[in-house]
């Protein structure tokens, strides 16, 4: 129980139906969901959850020694459905998340039995043959502009992340996300997740895997998606006709879509 009420955990839907965890990204909380959660709720048993340091999990838990590291993140998550006894559940991680469901299926293998993988990036930095979308330099730029206002930085970079000009109100929601996370934790998860790089751990994955892509997506473009698919053997790629890096709040109905066939064809 103590797992639960520090990650915020909530469960819903079919009570003994096939369990389907979602998680969040970067500067986001469980609430980022809740647009595709009712497709999902109707088949399917849906746990959701904020990692340590994000939405209404237990602040008090968070330490930067621990998450500094996308391992610290999966810990989470194993301890999460270690918690609930889950076993073989589909993890639908978006963005960093997808990364840490990868690590997550690594440690506790019995637990996670497919991947759904959406805007996927196991490295954001360009290089080796590799286009992660980002330079060095921009990276760089980015966190020291993070570090120096977190607030600014959330008000400017929300709206460019969540893309669809046309729709400011979502560009709002992403920057209220971020505004309402810690400043400091910020920073930390913020250098753990555009620092990382994971492109060694995708050839690990055995378990069956959906790699979501958007059409277009500044964070994550779409020479990542392919990336990401041809490194993991046992996985899909489908490209939703979609803009920006959020589809579960941008595309619901086509995201939704897209899980809701991939977890039939496991059945």
């Amino acid at each position: 129980m103590d797992v639960l009420r520090r990650n915020n955990v909530t469960v819903t839907g079919v009570e003994d139906g096939p369990v389907v965890v979602l998680a969040h990204g970067f500067g986001c909380d469980q609430n980022m969901w809740r647009l595709i959660v009712p497709a999902l709720t109707t088949r399917y048993r849906v746990v959701l959850f904020d990692y340590v340091g994000s939405g209404g999990s237990d602040l008090s838990a968070w330490s930067e020694e621990r998450y500094s590291s996308l391992h610290g993140y999966a810990q989470d998550v194993t301890d999460v459905c270690e918690a609930l006894d889950l076993r073989r559940a589909v993890f639908v991680g978006h963005s960093v998340s997808a990364m840490v469901g990868v690590l997550a299926a690594q440690a506790a293998p019995e637990r996670i039995g497919a991947l759904v993988m959406v805007a996927p990036s196991p490295c954001y930095i360009d290089g080796d043959g590799y286009r992660g979308g980002f330079s060095a330099e921009d990276i760089d730029e980015l966190l020291a502009s993070l570090e120096s206002n977190y607030l600014g930085w959330s008000s400017a970079m929300a709206p460019v992340i969540m893309g669809n000009p046309d729709r400011p109100q979502l560009g709002q929601e992403l920057t209220n996300s971020f505004c309402a996370t810690d400043p400091d934790i910020a920073r930390v998860f913020a250098r753990t997740t555009f620092l990382s790089d994971s492109r060694q751990d995708l050839s690990s994955v055995e378990v069956p895997t959906l790699v979501l892509e958007c059409a277009q997506d500044v964070i994550a473009p779409r020479e990542v998606g392919a990336f990401v698919q041809a490194s993991i053997p046992a996985s899909r790629l489908v490209t939703l006709d979609a803009t920006g890096h959020c589809p579960q709040l941008s595309a619901p109905e086509a995201t939704a879509t897209a899980i809701l066939d991939f977890l039939g064809d496991l059945q």
